[in-house]
């Protein structure tokens, strides 16, 4: 798997910046929620995960949880930083159950699948110019 070419940009329009490298996270486990064709699930919203996100990942079948080294995948906690896939996101904000976002690590393509208002609303992040938050 390659990158893409065109540098990405993040859902406030800036260059997309780093996700998280303990673990390493992103599609192509580069720490960004790069994305490509390759990519059909979206990992682009970029969260600092929480218990409850993850037990809710996990009833709705999406265990987060538990290691997959087979997939590079070595199991979240609490506090770590993840590219999600963006509909997953988006379902558990509707069932109440977010996760944080950081905004400024969340690829543009998450606007496909998630409204900029959840982001917002769920954002730990201050961009520098905050007045695009109004």
């Amino acid at each position: 798997m390659s990158l893409p070419e065109e540098p990405a940009r993040n859902v406030l329009g800036d260059p997309l910046e780093e996700c998280g490298t303990d673990p390493m996270t992103g599609f192509y486990r580069d720490g960004c929620c790069n994305t490509g064709p390759q990519d059909v699930g979206s990992h682009t919203v970029c969260v600092v995960v929480t218990a409850d996100f993850l037990a809710h990942q996990q009833r709705v079948g999406n265990d987060l949880s538990t290691p997959r080294p087979e997939y590079d995948f070595p199991g979240l906690q609490p506090g770590d930083r993840w590219c999600v896939v963006a509909s997953r996101w988006m379902q558990a904000y509707l069932d109440g159950a977010a996760a944080p976002v950081v905004l400024a690590a969340t690829h543009e393509r998450a606007l496909d699948v998630v409204p900029m208002e959840a982001l917002r609303e769920n954002a730990i992040d201050v961009p520098s110019d905050p007045g695009g938050l109004l």
